[in-house]
């Protein structure tokens, strides 16, 4: 918890610190990059800091994680940590690397607020960000315990490449070692490390699409803003190799009998997909309703995939809502006010971030308690959703 000392001056200071954070990450990773040009190569996304979203991501985390102290002494918001911690261990984040942060944020804050900034101040500060850092490096910990292997890359190769609607690209893996493979859980997702045209290597994390257990496959939509999906898309054949990681994501199905309603949007559809599937493969008698949002049908990734486990589930219906009107959808954007929801529903959410606070939010009107919300947020939002 925040000390009683510190917390008068993160209050005070909060606003300053806030309006001018966007200011102080560029810096910060200006000065990141140039002591430790490494972490271009696999660690952080390059289109991401050339948007500026991982600057964002940053600012956004320890202004809102500073403001959940200030608000709720003794406490943390264990759910968004939950979130970034799996996101972390996805890209194989160390220890160590929370102190070569810690140099370079601050000697960037220090820089920025030179005219204002006092040892208190200083020492506040440092004491949110080692808060944060203590609580994510023990979650990390606890998630590369649980794994089978003790490997943050593993080999696997590409058994099929399918098309999978209009622009996207279903890819199936299988292991390309003896690696001891964790069984992934409904809903989880994991990181994929390319080699781009000029040799860097870049990572991003695809929810996996398919079956769960020991197998792999994930959907990718080919204009998705990442330089990820072109080099999947464009050169990986067929009998290639990839570097996948373990399994992540807290987002996953959770036991029980009661029913189920899975919402999607666009390539959104992927975890909710893998629920799906699970649930089909289990044979599951719950009472199960999906519901998706297109652009048009063609564009639907795994239409063919989901709509025969819904077949397959005797408990199970689809409702789709598509922009492009055709017979059997809605026309326009979801909406759960035309919706029967079945009462005491899980409702698993994925999607662009305005798609799933509109849902959460009519779910919540609709009687759905936020504990039995789930939805994974992925990029820079990851904290706007808390």
């Amino acid at each position: 918890m925040l000390s009683d000392k510190s917390r008068p001056v993160i209050e005070a200071t909060l606003p300053l610190v806030g309006s001018r954070i966007g200011a102080i990450t560029p810096k910060f990773y200006q000065r990141l990059f140039a002591a430790h040009p490494e972490l271009l190569n696999g660690v952080f996304s390059r289109s991401n800091q050339r948007s500026g979203n991982q600057q964002q991501a940053l600012a956004g985390s320890i202004a809102a994680f500073a403001t959940h102290l200030v608000n709720n002494p003794g406490t943390l918001p264990e759910t968004v940590l939950s979130r970034i911690a799996h996101r972390h261990a996805s890209l194989g984040i160390t220890e160590p690397q929370y102190q070569v942060v810690y140099e370079h944020l601050f000697a960037a804050i220090a820089d920025d607020l030179a005219d204002v900034i006092t040892p208190e101040i200083a020492e506040a500060w440092t004491e949110v960000y080692w808060l944060m850092a203590d609580a994510l490096i023990k979650l990390e910990r606890a998630l590369y315990a649980g794994q089978a292997n003790d490997k943050m890359w593993m080999p696997w190769r590409v058994a099929a490449k399918t098309p999978a609607g209009a622009g996207s690209m279903t890819f199936t893996l299988e292991p390309a070692d003896e690696t001891p493979v964790t069984p992934a859980l409904p809903g989880q997702y994991i990181s994929v490390k390319v080699v781009l045209p000029e040799g860097l290597r870049q990572v991003r994390q695809y929810s996996l699409s398919g079956e769960a257990g020991t197998s792999r496959s994930f959907t990718t939509k080919l204009d998705d803003g990442g330089e990820v999906s072109p080099v999947l898309h464009n050169n990986v054949q067929v009998g290639d190799i990839l570097e996948i990681s373990n399994p992540y994501g807290e987002i996953t199905l959770k036991d029980g009998e009661g029913p189920v309603v899975l919402a999607s949007a666009g390539i959104g559809c992927t975890p909710t997909a893998s629920i799906l599937r699970s649930l089909a493969e289990a044979g599951s008698d719950r009472q199960v309703l999906v519901l998706h949002a297109e652009s048009s049908l063609e564009n639907w990734a795994l239409r063919s995939q989901m709509t025969d486990d819904v077949e397959r589930l005797d408990g199970a219906e689809l409702q789709l809502w598509l922009e492009q009107p055709q017979a059997g959808a809605r026309e326009g954007f979801m909406s759960l006010r035309e919706v029967d929801l079945p009462a005491n529903a899980s409702l698993y959410l994925c999607g662009p971030l305005p798609f799933m606070k509109n849902i959460r939010n009519e779910a919540i009107d609709a009687g759905i308690p936020a504990t039995q919300i789930h939805y994974e947020v992925f990029g820079p939002d990851i904290w706007l959703a808390g």
